[in-house]
């Protein structure tokens, strides 16, 4: 099971009446990536204060805006590579300070197995951006290629922290321990098939490339 780009771009074209609402307000790409970074941000606090409920809520909020901001650049005609980059950067940001505000929350209520888990989850997560930045930093996978290749995109990951925080309130904190070892598998499986796409598109790549004799 993954998230086709066709299902991807079918899920942003709902939003693009939202996006374009907020455009004509006078809003631009950029400062919907950063009103989102600053609700996901807003979201990770109330976590780390014990708020697990609203602050689940507020983080899935935050990160619907980042179906926005691509959104209401795509139809803007206002694409560009530092749009992307910042999105990129904020979106990474974003998903850490939600994690790191788990541990704090879980810690200050003294559970064990939710700040490892969720450190798992984290680094797990980072690893299937890495993976896939570092590919196509080196060409392969070009466009939006290997953000269809995998189990556990970030839309996946979201969906399943966000459900996993709602569940979690202060009496019922363990409900985090699945969703987190969740992530942390879902996005290991996600890595190594990224691996593996990369691994299978090298291998191509040498195999298409003429001998000596095929040269002379």
């Amino acid at each position: 099971m993954t998230i086709s780009n066709r299902s991807r771009d079918a899920i942003k074209a709902v939003f693009e009446p939202i996006a374009l609402a907020m455009g004509r307000a006078g809003l631009t790409p950029d400062a919907l990536t950063l009103i989102g970074f600053a609700i996901t941000t807003t979201g990770a606090v109330l976590v780390a204060l014990q708020h697990w409920t609203i602050g689940g809520i507020v983080v899935f909020i935050g990160g619907a805006f980042d179906m926005l901001d691509g959104t209401l650049a795509r139809a803007t005609g206002r694409v560009s590579r530092w749009g992307a980059f910042l999105d990129s950067v904020f979106d990474r940001g974003g998903e850490a300070i939600v994690y790191i505000g788990i541990v704090f929350g879980a810690a200050v209520e003294e559970h064990t197995r939710v700040p490892i888990l969720a450190t798992s989850a984290l680094a797990a997560a980072f690893m299937v951006s890495y993976v896939r930045a570092r590919a196509e930093g080196l060409g392969f996978s070009p466009g939006k290629g290997m953000a269809a290749v995998g189990l556990m995109p970030r839309e996946v990951r979201l969906v399943i922290l966000s459900v996993g925080l709602v569940l979690a309130d202060a009496p019922n904190i363990k409900a985090l321990e699945p969703t987190l070892a969740i992530i942390t598998i879902g996005a290991t499986l996600t890595v190594i098939q990224r691996i593996l796409n990369v691994r299978s598109q090298a291998a191509r790549q040498v195999a298409d490339q003429p001998t000596e004799q095929e040269q002379m």
